[in-house]
C-alpha cells in the first residue's frame, strides 16, 4: 500500500533539522506510521542514507535499555552502526515516556548540532512530568489525532474537493458525502480501523487498543491500582458524552471518592481518550462557567465502550461528539467552549480564534429557519459566524465545510 501522508506531515518536515520534534498522540493514532513516512521522506526526498537513519522503539526493551544507560552508550551505538557525525543523522525514538530520565538524554544529543531526534509518545502528563526545564527552547511539539474527515476520504481513497467552498456539490454527491461521515463517525478515526474493511475485526482492533491502554497506560505508567473502579469510570463516560460533567452525582453513582475521580479524568484527559470542554462565560452570574462538558477523542472507542458493538445508525449525541472531533482537528483554533445560561439557553460549540466568536450548533436533522441557542448567544455577543452544523435540512452546514468555514 502507498504511503499517505498526514495533513500534519508537512509542518514537520519543515523543523526537523532544527530542533528536538515531539509528536504527542493516542495509542494507534498514526504516530509510528508518521515516523516512518518522515523516515521514507529523507531517505527518498533528501537522499540521507540508510546509515544516518535510526529508528528506536522503546517498547522494545533491547532499545530501553541502551536509551537508560546514558547518552554516550546510544552515540557508541550509531557509530558502531556506521553513523557519520559529521552529517546530518536522524534518529527517531517511539513511545519515549518509558524513558527515566528523557531531558537530559535528550539535551546531549541535541546539543550535536547535526543529530536531529524526533520522539513521539502516548502520554501527555508523563512526557510533560519528564521533560524538565533543559529542554525549554529545544523542543517543538505536535499533537498528532484520528484522521480528519478529509484523511478518512484520502484513507478510503475518495477523492472530492472539499477545501474548493465555492463548489456546490450535487446531491448525488452529498447523499455520498453523508453515508462516508456517517461511517467515519460509527467506526471512528483509528487509521487501521478505517483501513480495515471487515466489522468485526474492526471492533476487535479498537477492543485490543483498550485493552492495552488500560495494560500499559493506566496500571503501567499511571500507577493505578484499582482497575475496575478506572473501567467503571470510562464505561460509565462514554454513556454521557457531550453533558456536563457532575463530579459529585458520578461519585454517588460509582461509588467512588471525588478525589481519585479528579484523578482519572486527568489522566484519561492525558493519555488523548476524552476531552474536558470548559464554558465560556463572560457574566458568571447569568452563565455557566465552572463545569466542563465531556467527548470521547475517537467515537468509535466510545461506541464499544458503551455498546460493546457499533451502532447500526448515529443519534445526536454522537452527531456532537464527531463535530467536537472535527473542530478539535482545526489546527487555527486558539480555544473551544460550550455556552449556557442559568436559564437554560445554549449552544453546543463557541470558537475563539483571533478575538473572534464563532458559534455552532449540532443538530442530526434541522428543518426550522433560525436556532433559538445561537440567536440569544449572537444578541448577547454580537457575533459575526454563527452555523447549525446537521447532515440533513435547510440553513445549515455540512460537518465537512467546516474546516472552510472558520
Amino acid at each position: 500500500m502507498p504511503i499517505i501522508n498526514r495533513n500534519i506531515f508537512q509542518e514537520i518536515i519543515k523543523t526537523i533539522n532544527k530542533t528536538i520534534t515531539v509528536i504527542h498522540g493516542a495509542r494507534q493514532v498514526g504516530k509510528t506510521t508518521l515516523m516512518k513516512s518522515i523516515e521514507h521522506y529523507l531517505k527518498k526526498e533528501k537522499n540521507i542514507s540508510e546509515n544516518q537513519i535510526f529508528y528506536f522503539d522503546l517498547e522494545d526493551f533491547e532499545f530501553l535499555d541502551l536509551c537508560n544507560g546514558g547518552y554516550k552508550e546510544v552515540i557508541k551505538s550509531l557509530e558502531f552502526k556506521g553513523a557519520n557525525f559529521k552529517k546530518d543523522t536522524y534518529l527517531f525514538i517511539d513511545e519515549v515516556q518509558y524513558l527515566d530520565n528523557p531531558s537530559s538524554f535528550l539535551k546531549l544529543l541535541a546539543d550535536h548540532s547535526q543529530i536531529h531526534v524526533i520522539v513521539s509518545g502516548s502520554s501527555s502528563f508523563k512526557i510533560k512530568s519528564k521533560f524538565k526545564d533543559s529542554l525549554v527552547g529545544r523542543t517543538i511539539n505536535y499533537e498528532l489525532f484520528g484522521l480528519s474527515f478529509d484523511e478518512f476520504l484520502k484513507f478510503k481513497n475518495k477523492k472530492f474537493d472539499l477545501k474548493n467552498t465555492d463548489k456546490k456539490f450535487p446531491t448525488i454527491i452529498i447523499k455520498e458525502l453523508r453515508e462516508l461521515f456517517v461511517e467515519y463517525v460509527i467506526f471512528g478515526s483509528y487509521p487501521k480501523v478505517v483501513l480495515e474493511k471487515d466489522t468485526d475485526i474492526k471492533k476487535k482492533i479498537i477492543k485490543q487498543i483498550i485493552e492495552t491502554y488500560v495494560r500499559k497506560d493506566i496500571a503501567d505508567l499511571a500507577d493505578v491500582r484499582d482497575i475496575r473502579k478506572f473501567n467503571n469510570l470510562l464505561k460509565y463516560l462514554s454513556k454521557i458524552s457531550g453533558n456536563i460533567l457532575n463530579i459529585l452525582d458520578i461519585s454517588k453513582i460509582l461509588n467512588i471518592n471525588r478525589e481519585t475521580i479528579e484523578k482519572y479524568l486527568f489522566i484519561l484527559e492525558n493519555t488523548y481518550i476524552i476531552k474536558l470542554v470548559s464554558p465560556f462565560s463572560k457574566s458568571p452570574k447569568t452563565e455557566l462557567s465552572k463545569m466542563p462538558k465531556i467527548y470521547f477523542e475517537d467515537t468509535g472507542l466510545m461506541n464499544i465502550l458503551k455498546l460493546y458493538d457499533f451502532p447500526k445508525e448515529i443519534d445526536g449525541a454522537l452527531f456532537e461528539n464527531s463535530i467536537y472531533n472535527l473542530l478539535r482537528k482545526i489546527a487555527d483554533i486558539d480555544a473551544l467552549y460550550y455556552w449556557r445560561t442559568t436559564h437554560g439557553q445554549e449552544v453546543d460549540f463557541v470558537i475563539e480564534n483571533i478575538n473572534k466568536l464563532i458559534a455552532i450548533e449540532t443538530k442530526l436533522n434541522f428543518y426550522k429557519n433560525t436556532h433559538p441557542g445561537l440567536r440569544s448567544f449572537n444578541e448577547r455577543y454580537n457575533t459575526k459566524k454563527s452555523f447549525v452544523c446537521s447532515l440533513d435540512g435547510q440553513n445549515i452546514i455540512y460537518p465537512w465545510q467546516l474546516m472552510n468555514l472558520l
